[in-house]
Parts: C-alpha cells; sequence; structure tokens
C-alpha cells in the first residue's frame, strides 16, 4: 500500500478529532511542525516526520534547496528525509540527487508544474531505495499524483480538513485487485431437508453487488451475494454473506495477498474471528475483509450443479445453500437472483479455478471431486 502522511498542526481545525479519524483508519503517519508533535507521540504505532530534530521524531526532515547542504544533513540522524520545493529544473535534479543521499523519503512539493517533473521524478525513483512523496493541496490532486505515469508517486502528504478526506485518501491507496468472473450455467437444483449451512458475517459493511466466492470444488466458485437488501420480513445484514454449507470452499488471500494468483482456499467450518476472506464484485474487482463471526446453523438446503466453459473444456461447478428467499447469487447480468427463483438454463457468475488444492494451496495433481 501506498504511503499516506497526515499534515497537522495546532492551526488545523478540530487538529484532535482528525487525529482520532486517523487512528480509526490506521493512518498513523504524521508531519508536524510545532508543539503537536507532542499529543502525536501519545498515539501508539505513530511515525513522525518533522524538522523540529530538538523534538526527536523518527524521521527529522530536512528542507534542501542544494546538494552540499543535503551532504552535510545526511550523517546528522539515522533515519531522515528531505523537503524539495520544485520550482525550475534544477530543483527536479536536485530531489534525483539527494535521494542517493542515504534518505529513505524525499518529499517533493510542486505549485506549478506537476506532471512533468513528477513523472521525470517517478522514473528517476523508480531503481532507487528512497521513496518519493508528493506534497499534495487536496484529494484531487493526491490521485492525480497517484496516477501519474501509472506507477504514481510512493506516497502522498496532504492537511485533510475532515475525517472523509482521510477515509478518502486511504481508499485511494488501497491495493486494488481482481480476478476474471465467467458464467455458468444451472443444470439442475435439488432440495435436500437439512445441511448446516454458514453464514460469514465480517467486520466490514458490503456494498451492492458484492459477495463471496464459494463452491463445493476447488475447480469453480460461484458468487455468493452479500445481505445487503431489506425485504418486508427481514432487515438487511450489510456485513453478512449465507456463503454456504460447512465443506464449501472460499476463497481467501495468499502469502501475497496483493496478488490474485495466489489465492487459497479454506473450508467454511474453518472460518473464525479474524480470518481473512475474498469478497469480489460484479466485475472482479476484490478486496479483503475480515471475519466477525461465524454463524452455523442447521437450516433446509440446495444442491446446485452448474457448468462452465473455457475454451473447448467444460468445468463442472456445485454449490449448497441454504434454501430460503434472502439467499441470493448472481446472474450474469450482475444482478442478484434468489436461490428459490433459479431455474435450469439460468447463467451465474462464477470463478474458474484454482483447481487441484492440498491444504488450500494449489498443487498440480489430479483429484476428482463431484
Amino acid at each position: 500500500m501506498k504511503k499516506i502522511i497526515l499534515e497537522i498542526s495546532t492551526k488545523v481545525s478540530r487538529a484532535d478529532e482528525l487525529i482520532q479519524a486517523s487512528i480509526n483508519s490506521g493512518i498513523k503517519s504524521y508531519y508536524a511542525t510545532d508543539e503537536l508533535i507532542e499529543r502525536l507521540k501519545k498515539v501508539a504505532g505513530a511515525e513522525i516526520f518533522s524538522p523540529l530534530g530538538d523534538k526527536l521524531p523518527q524521521y527529522v526532515v530536512y528542507p534542501i534547496t542544494q546538494v552540499e547542504e543535503a551532504t552535510k544533513q545526511a550523517g546528522k540522524a539515522e533515519d531522515f528525509a528531505f523537503f524539495i520545493s520544485l520550482k525550475n529544473k534544477a530543483d527536479e535534479k536536485l530531489a534525483i540527487a539527494v535521494a542517493k543521499l542515504g534518505a529513505k523519503y524525499v518529499i517533493v512539493e510542486a505549485k506549478d508544474w506537476r506532471i512533468i517533473p513528477f513523472e521525470n521524478l517517478i522514473a528517476a525513483f523508480h531503481t532507487l531505495d528512497t521513496q518519493l512523496i508528493a506534497r499534495v493541496a487536496d484529494l484531487k490532486e493526491a490521485e492525480l499524483m497517484l496516477h501519474t505515469l501509472e506507477r504514481g508517486v510512493d506516497g502522498v502528504m496532504m492537511t485533510p480538513t475532515s475525517a472523509n478526506d482521510i477515509i478518502d485518501l486511504k481508499n485511494l491507496v488501497a491495493t486494488k485487485t481482481h480476478v476474471d468472473l465467467a458464467t455458468a450455467k444451472v443444470l439442475s437444483i435439488k432440495e435436500i431437508p437439512r445441511g448446516d449451512r454458514v453464514c460469514v458475517d465480517t467486520t466490514s459493511l458490503l456494498q451492492a453487488g458484492e459477495g463471496m466466492l464459494v463452491g463445493s470444488t476447488a475447480r469453480g466458485f460461484v458468487l455468493v451475494h452479500a445481505e445487503v437488501f431489506e425485504t418486508e420480513f427481514v432487515a438487511s445484514r450489510p456485513f453478512r454473506v449465507n456463503a454456504g454449507d460447512v465443506s464449501a470452499y472460499i476463497l481467501v488471500p495468499g502469502e501475497d495477498p496483493t496478488d490474485p494468483s495466489q489465492y487459497r482456499t479454506s473450508y467454511l467450518s474453518e472460518l473464525s474471528a479474524g480470518s481473512p476472506v475474498i469478497v469480489s464484485d460484479t466485475s472482479g474487482n476484490t478486496r479483503i475483509v475480515n471475519v466477525g463471526r461465524v454463524k452455523i446453523e442447521t437450516r433446509p438446503m440446495l444442491v446446485l450443479k452448474l457448468a462452465a466453459k473455457t475454451g473447448k473444456q467444460e468445468i463442472p461447478i456445485n454449490i449448497v445453500l441454504q434454501n430460503a428467499e434472502t439467499i441470493r447469487v448472481v446472474g450474469k447480468d450482475g444482478k442478484p437472483i434468489s436461490v428459490t427463483q433459479l431455474k435450469p438454463g439460468m447463467e451465474l457468475l462464477a470463478r474458474i479455478g484454482p483447481g487441484a488444492t492440498h491444504f488450500g494451496t494449489t498443487v498440480k495433481e489430479t483429484i476428482l471431486e463431484k
């Protein structure tokens, strides 16, 4: 995840409220230039940047106008950063030069020319260990800097004006991942009198169009929609996915959570408070949420058998879901459908693979699941 540094001082309106909002959002990197630094030090896990070296911040930030000046400062602190106000080509070259002196961060502000100088800096910093931080005025500029030259800067520093600014900043830098979704045709639907179904209650609010990828075999997963809809008889539970029976697989993050090719499987029965699981929307955009609670109860169930095609190969997909109006899957048009309304021939959104797994990890061997 790219870095966010919040620039906060006693002059900022409602500073204490903003600090609390940042803690709630898990953002604890701050740039401070006055006595507020002492209050920030009381924030557990805070990372403080400041030009006030006598206040002992984690990173002493040296405003720099020439390389000689930077060279003198480089040896004064174990952890340090440089700040450069970029006004011309010479300042751009200076930022690249000082990055080679061992600073972990170079913070660059550009009030006039932005795009071209930052494109040059992003390209140059790509081969260096130093992180390039853009000091920005607002969210629009932050988004621009984070996507310039596709790669973007390594982080942004901004003065928030509200708690919403902090939330929006975090959303800008959140790692976005994607899986390819396919369509699977419903072949048959069979009622079974009872089974143990698993409600996965997360610590996050899910949105319309989001759900979890669940299947009875590791060859394919159906997108099971979150219970975000209010009905005449049942209140919405926007944190919940009534995901399937206890033996079903669910997609979970791998060793590198930003790499969908490393996604693994867990049994629904294995999930517990704190477990990370994958949430996908109808376009295949994924994110990681954590389980807050798992509810397992005996209910009437439906066995759905489907088939998806990849090239000339037909992939069988099975899933067992609770037989109730509030449990929804997603049609190929992206619209949720109650399982009680399903009929053979309908097409649902599904994820193909990863295939054979051993303790949730993909393996290259033949395993028959049916």
